[in-house]
């Protein structure tokens, strides 16, 4: 049996469609969307309108002056002519932008505390330079008569350059030999030892190995010992407790130093020891101090009372303090980590501006180091002891840029642009 379809009627509805029209969306933040956002009431300035982008710089012929005619005969006295084309050579081929960039000094802790030219012979710093004169075979020490003699002729010629300021007026019985101590340490020093063929050879040769230069100054003159009496009794003074006196005869440190150096208590904590006579109290504390120009020290220190203590871990941190390595003098080079019992710290380099994101124990230790810009990330156990041990470890184990030239072989202005864009 067939069904037949009703018939459609010709008054019924169109179907209604399943598919909803679209409508605009709008995320749930506050930033509005982007064809809703104003225009920019100022147009865009180009760094180079206002002055921020460096002038290209003129070629070396035009930065450095050519060799005057007498400074080529000069070096013509010193050089051969393919020597001097060789230097001219070399001076033209200089960038001026790397002397821009590389030519600056140093600030960092590692750096001498004097700009050298080298023209002079330092006895501490600088190698002894060889005595390029032939030995003498008949090199032999001298006899008590010799050396007597060679003694008293040196001091009476020193005593002629620097004499005494005060010569008592000679009297009745005394003897007119009124020596120095200043004297008698150089004539004692200074004066000849060793007889050679032609006479007395100078105090720099002689038959042993050269001893470690002496200084001989005036500190022994009245004037300057009561001036070192006055500014110790000035140190002692703000002292009064004696607190830093030890720490100042091991380091030579004054109290304007030691007042100028970041020191900061980290870590306190209080540990009970129970013992037959009861439950004995005593506290564990951790310092930092550092001079906010590459240094940096932690010092612990554990005992009954919190004061004494305290001065403990600080004193210890001042002793501690190593020069810690820093890139442009603001942040570390590249990442590094430090590892102590659970405790993992990450440190960061970051950008000029980017300033210190970390937590607070980081933070501090940064600013006391002189670090200014620098991420850290402490993914596992965050003990406060730890950290702090873990972070400075992290900090002493950057590789500079001289290791990494050592490891690979290659001189430091190969990897000067490859790991740290040419500023080192």
């Amino acid at each position: 049996m067939s069904v037949s379809r009703p018939a459609r009627c010709l008054f019924s509805h169109p179907p209604i469609p399943t598919v909803r029209p679209r409508v605009r969306c709008r995320n749930f933040h506050t930033s509005p969307n982007l064809c809703e956002r104003r225009r920019p009431r100022f147009p865009n300035i180009k760094a180079a309108d206002m002055g921020l982008v460096d002038k290209p710089m003129p070629p070396p012929q035009e930065l450095f002056r050519a060799y005057s005619e007498e400074e080529k005969a000069l070096l013509a006295k010193k050089y051969t002519p393919e020597q001097i084309r060789a230097i001219e050579a070399g001076e033209a081929a200089i960038r001026p932008e790397d002397l821009d960039r590389q030519g600056v000094v140093r600030t960092d802790a590692g750096t001498l505390p004097y700009l050298d030219d080298f023209r002079h012979y330092r006895n501490v710093v600088d190698k002894r330079p060889q005595d390029e004169t032939p030995e003498d075979p008949n090199t032999r020490f001298m006899t008590e008569e010799e050396l007597g003699r060679s003694f008293s002729d040196y001091f009476h010629k020193l005593d002629k350059e620097n004499p005494p300021p005060v010569r008592k007026p000679p009297q009745a019985g005394d003897q007119q030999f009124n020596p120095t101590r200043l004297n008698l340490l150089r004539a004692d020093y200074e004066a000849p030892s060793y007889m050679g063929t032609n006479g007395p050879l100078p105090a720099g040769q002689s038959l042993l190995a050269p001893a470690l230069p002496k200084d001989f100054s005036l500190d022994d003159t009245p004037a300057v010992k009561k001036e070192a009496a006055q500014e110790e009794d000035d140190e002692n003074a703000r002292d009064q407790l004696g607190v830093y006196k030890q720490l100042r005869k091991q380091t030579g440190l004054t109290m304007d130093d030691i007042m100028k150096l970041r020191v900061k208590t980290l870590v306190i904590n209080y540990v009970t020891n129970q013992t037959r006579l009861g439950k004995i109290q005593s506290v564990l504390v951790l310092a930092i101090a550092g001079n906010g120009n590459g240094r940096l020290g932690v010092g612990q220190a554990k005992g009954q009372e919190m004061e004494n203590t305290l001065n403990l871990a600080r004193i210890a941190a001042i002793r501690n303090m190593q020069p810690v390595p820093r890139y442009e003098d603001r942040t570390v080079y590249g990442e590094v980590e430090g590892k102590v019992s659970a405790v993992k710290v990450q440190l960061m380099a970051r950008p000029p501006g980017f300033g210190l994101r970390c937590q607070h124990i980081i933070f501090e230790m940064a600013r006391a180091a002189g670090i200014h810009d620098l991420a850290a990330r402490v993914p596992r156990s965050r003990n406060k002891m730890n950290t702090v041990k873990a972070a400075y470890q992290a900090l002493m184990k950057q590789r500079i840029p001289d290791e990494v030239a050592r490891g690979l072989g290659k001189k430091l202005v190969d990897v000067r642009k490859v790991y740290y864009g040419g500023r080192v």
